[in-house]
């Protein structure tokens, strides 16, 4: 076989092998279910449904009381979850792109609405429930880079840094972090109607956690 052939050959298999290893890594989704936490207002866990266990890999009991931070995968940029816990902390939802850690050391992509649970008489944040679904392919590809140069700046210079990075990176594309992510995302439509659900089913049986 010629020698150059050969070489090519060589680093197309290579660079396979190195893609099925990460791929062992990564969970993939069921696209039809969901995955829904509920924490206190300091972010401990006080409910996560049965796909949460599944997926995470930690039992209930291993699960109740600890912080969300437990599945915290440290691939993500600090400044995510900041602006994460800024708006619901303030009383609003917000969408996010997330990679968790399981506790095998598994990871798995998700696209995450996470919404305040407000008092009735202050109308402040009692507590807080996220929804997630599986993120495509395709939403990783678009947000992985961004998080990694996130990243590289926060362990160079910090979380403010990188939050000057991504308003510049925001900036320059002439959106705010919202639009950017629902344009990621493809917030409407099916998947908006997809959220939608979750959020409905899981308030009916509220009454059951």
């Amino acid at each position: 076989m010629n020698k150059n052939l050969y070489n090519k050959r060589e680093n197309i298999m290579q660079k396979k092998t190195k893609e099925e290893i990460v791929d062992e890594n990564k969970i993939a989704l069921d696209p039809k279910k969901y995955i829904v936490s509920k924490t206190d207002k300091k972010g401990i866990i006080e409910y996560g449904n049965d796909y949460f266990t599944e997926i995470s890999g930690y039992t209930n009991s291993e699960l109740l009381g600890q912080p969300h931070n437990i599945i915290r995968h440290p691939d993500m940029p600090k400044i995510i979850f900041k602006l994460l816990w800024d708006r619901i902390q303030d009383g609003k939802n917000i969408y996010a792109v997330v990679k968790n850690l399981a506790k095998d050391g598994k990871y798995y992509w998700v696209i995450t609405e996470t919404e305040p649970n407000l008092d009735a008489l202050t109308n402040k944040p009692e507590s807080y429930t996220a929804y997630r679904k599986a993120a495509s392919d395709k939403v990783i590809r678009e947000i992985e880079p961004l998080y990694k140069k996130l990243i590289e700046i926060e362990q160079a210079s910090g979380m403010e840094a990188s939050q000057k990075y991504l308003t510049g990176f925001l900036d320059e594309k002439g959106v705010s972090y919202d639009k950017y992510i629902a344009k990621v995302i493809g917030i409407a439509g099916i998947k908006k109607i997809f959220f939608n659900t979750m959020k409905k089913i899981f308030k009916k049986n509220k009454h059951k956690i």
